[in-house]
C-alpha cells in the first residue's frame, strides 16, 4: 500500500497515515472486511517506525474504523462482520496510489428517487433535443468527423466561439489562449498534474468542491483549507498562512461557490490576485455557475483582472446545457498554457471533435437567450425551495439562500451522526451530500448540501418535504 508521505509537514508521520486510510475507508478504496496491511510490513513500505504504524492503527480503531485481533491482523470495520476475502485477496495483489475517491462516490446514489445530491440541472430544462439534432446532423451527413483527430488544443472555430461568450464577461484574450477539455475536471487534474507535486502547498475554501480534493490529494499536496464567510474566502486569513507556508496553488470557486453557494465580493477578488502575485503563484479559478445568478450579474472574474498571467480559469458549457457532452475551456498565459496542452494530449489525445462540433451552433447562437430563461425558471425553483425550508425546517437549522448556483447549503444543530441521518434517508430513497466530504481529512462537519434542480419541480418539492420532515424527526430523537 502506497502512502504519500510528507516527512516537513507539520502533521505528524501517524496523523498523515491515519488521514490517507481514514479517507480511503470512507470512500470506497478500502471496503468493510479488506485486511489492512501488517505494521511491520507498512511500516517497512512506508520507511517508517513500527511505533509509527502502531499509533495510526491505534487513532483509526478509536475512531471505529478499523478493529484489530490478535495473531489475526487489522481489518476495515464491519458492522455486519462479514469478510470480504475475494476482496483482500486483489487488495493484497494490486497497490494503488489513490488516497481517496469521494467524487465516484457522491455519484453513488442512481437508484433513489429524489436525488439531491448531484448539483446538476434536471434533463426537462436543458436543450438536450437541439444538442441532438446537431449530433444526428453530423454523424449522416460529416460522418468523416467520426475518424477525425481534434486539436489537442480544441477545435478552433469553438475555441473562438468561447473567446467571444468570455469577453461579454469582460475576460479579453485570444483563442490561442483557450483550450477546450472534457469539463472542467479534466482542466482541473491538467493544473494538478502539471504544476503540483507531493507536499506542494495548495489552498482551498472551507468547505471545497469534492472533485478538485479528490484531485489534488492524487497528487499528493499539502491541502489547506481556508475559512471562509458572507464575502467568500477569508483572504487576510490565507495572507497570514502564506507566511508560514508559500503556496504552490490557490483554488477557488469565487462565483456561488460549490457547496456553500457564496460569492466572493469584487474586493476579495482584488487582494487575492495581489496575494498571487507577490507569491509568484496560481490562482485556479473554477467558474461553473456564474451564468447562473437571480438577480443582479455577480462580480467579474478573477482572471478579467488578470494581466501577468497569474490566473488559470475554467468555464464549463457542459454543466450548463448538457452534462453529458463534457464540454468546457480553460484560458490561461502562453507558456502556461502550452505546458496544459501538452499534458492534455498525453492524456486523451485531444477533446471529441464529435462533441466539440455539436455543441458549437447552440453556445453561438442560442446560448445566452437560453440562460437567460433558465436563470428565471431556477430562481423559481428556489423560491419554492425557500418556501419549503421556512415552512419545514427544524429549529437551529441554519441556512442563506444563494444569489444563485444550484445548491443550498444547510448547517444542522449540534453534532449529529450525519452517517445515520444519510442511511435513513437512504430509506426513504432521498439522497443529499454530507459535509465532511468537502474537506481533505475527516473533518466533522454540520453541514449537508442539497441540490434543487436536479429533480423535475414535483418531485424536488415532494422530496424536499420527505427529507425536512425526516430531518425534524432524526434531530429530536438525536437531541
Amino acid at each position: 500500500m502506497h502512502i504519500d508521505l510528507i516527512r516537513s509537514s507539520s502533521k505528524s508521520l501517524p496523523h498523515q497515515i491515519s488521514e490517507t486510510l481514514s479517507q480511503r475507508i470512507s470512500s470506497g478504496l478500502l471496503q468493510q472486511g479488506v485486511r489492512l496491511p501488517s505494521v511491520r510490513s507498512l511500516a517497512t513500505t512506508l520507511r517508517v517506525s513500527q511505533v509509527t504504524v502502531s499509533k495510526a492503527y491505534d487513532v483509526l480503531e478509536k475512531r471505529g474504523l478499523i478493529y484489530c485481533r490478535q495473531g489475526k491482523g487489522c481489518f476495515v470495520a464491519d458492522p455486519e462482520q462479514t469478510r470480504r476475502q475475494e476482496d483482500d485477496r486483489w487488495q493484497d495483489l494490486y497497490d494503488d496510489y489513490l488516497p481517496r475517491a469521494q467524487l465516484w462516490r457522491n455519484f453513488d446514489y442512481s437508484e433513489v428517487k429524489y436525488p439531491f445530491h448531484i448539483a446538476a440541472i434536471h434533463s426537462e430544462l436543458l436543450p438536450l433535443k437541439n444538442i441532438g439534432d446537431s449530433y444526428a446532423s453530423l454523424v449522416t451527413q460529416q460522418p468523416e468527423i467520426m475518424a477525425t483527430y481534434g486539436n489537442f488544443q480544441g477545435d478552433l472555430e469553438l475555441r473562438g466561439i468561447m473567446r467571444d461568450h468570455l469577453k461579454t464577461r469582460g475576460i479579453t484574450l485570444n483563442s490561442s489562449e483557450l483550450m477546450i477539455t472534457s469539463g472542467t475536471q479534466q482542466g482541473i487534474d491538467l493544473v494538478a498534474r502539471t504544476f503540483v507535486g507531493p507536499g506542494d502547498t495548495v489552498y482551498l475554501e472551507a468547505p471545497s468542491y469534492t472533485g478538485a480534493i479528490d484531485v489534488f490529494a492524487g497528487r499528493g499536496a499539502e491541502m489547506i483549507f481556508v475559512p471562509t464567510d458572507s464575502e467568500g474566502m477569508r483572504v487576510d486569513i490565507l495572507t497570514r498562512m502564506c507566511d508560514q507556508r508559500p503556496p504552490k496553488l490557490i483554488y477557488t470557486i469565487p462565483t456561488f461557490q460549490n457547496p456553500s453557494g457564496v460569492t466572493m465580493s469584487m474586493a476579495r477578488r482584488q487582494r487575492l490576485l495581489e496575494l498571487a502575485r507577490s507569491y509568484r503563484c496560481l490562482i485556479v479559478e473554477d467558474d461553473p455557475f456564474s451564468d447562473l445568478y437571480f438577480h443582479a450579474p455577480p462580480p467579474g472574474a478573477i482572471k478579467s483582472l488578470d494581466s501577468e498571467g497569474h490566473v488559470v480559469y475554467m468555464k464549463s458549457f457542459s454543466k450548463v446545457i448538457a452534462p453529458g457532452c463534457r464540454i468546457a475551456c480553460v484560458a490561461a498565459g502562453g507558456n502556461i498554457l502550452s505546458r496544459l496542452i501538452a499534458a492534455k494530449s498525453a492524456s486523451d489525445l485531444g477533446s471529441p471533435l464529435l462533441t466539440q462540433r455539436a455543441v458549437l451552433p447552440f453556445i453561438a447562437g442560442k446560448y445566452e437567450s437560453y440562460a437567460a430563461q433558465l436563470r428565471i425558471t431556477l430562481r423559481g425553483r428556489l423560491e419554492k425551495a425557500a418556501r419549503l425550508l421556512k415552512l419545514y425546517a427544524p429549529p437551529g437549522v441554519n441556512y442563506v439562500l444563494p444569489e444563485g448556483g444550484l445548491n443550498l447549503w444547510l448547517e444542522l444543530p449540534a453534532s449529529p451522526d450525519i452517517a445515520r441521518l444519510h442511511e435513513l434517508a437512504e430509506q426513504e430513497s432521498i439522497s443529499f451530500l454530507p459535509g465532511d466530504v468537502c474537506y481533505s481529512a475527516e473533518t466533522p462537519s454540520r453541514h449537508i448540501r442539497l441540490c434543487y434542480s436536479q429533480m423535475n419541480e414535483t418531485d424536488m418539492e415532494e422530496g424536499l418535504r420527505l427529507f425536512l420532515r425526516l430531518l425534524g424527526r432524526f434531530l429530536q430523537v438525536s437531541g
